[in-house]
């Protein structure tokens, strides 16, 4: 059975998983950006908004003195959790308020059958190739 992503229903807190973060919100994944693209989708169908909270569990060696590179899609963290201690972190910029369109390939659309329905349902600037 299929769910679409606004049957889902409100989503009253995002757990992230964080290869790397930095005290400011700023995190790095695995890469590819799924996790921001996942945001994107559930706040472009409402079930998302700014005061969502983003949160993710790290060790502490994973929490990088060095401020981490964000770019406009990327979804900052409100909440860090480590085994020492919570850090809120007072992030530096708001959340993406929807799906930056232009930047999506082909591929990435091919891989996330929800994101490719609601693109065929809205017009959309041309998307970049891979």
């Amino acid at each position: 059975m299929s769910v679409s992503p606004g049957e889902i229903g409100r989503i009253d807190l995002i757990v992230a998983g964080s290869v790397a973060v930095d005290s400011g919100g700023a995190r790095l994944g695995k890469g590819g950006g799924y996790s921001d693209l996942e945001f994107a989708l559930a706040r472009a169908v409402g079930v998302v908004d700014e005061t969502t909270p983003i949160v993710t569990t790290v060790h502490e060696l994973q929490v990088v003195d060095d401020t981490i590179p964000m770019t406009a899609h990327d979804v900052p963290l409100d909440v860090v959790v480590t085994p020492d201690r919570v850090i809120r972190t007072h992030r530096r910029r708001r959340k993406p308020a929807g799906i930056f369109w232009e930047a999506l390939s082909d591929e990435q659309l091919a891989e996330m059958p929800a994101l490719a329905k609601l693109a065929r349902t809205r017009a959309r600037p041309p998307r970049r190739r891979a």
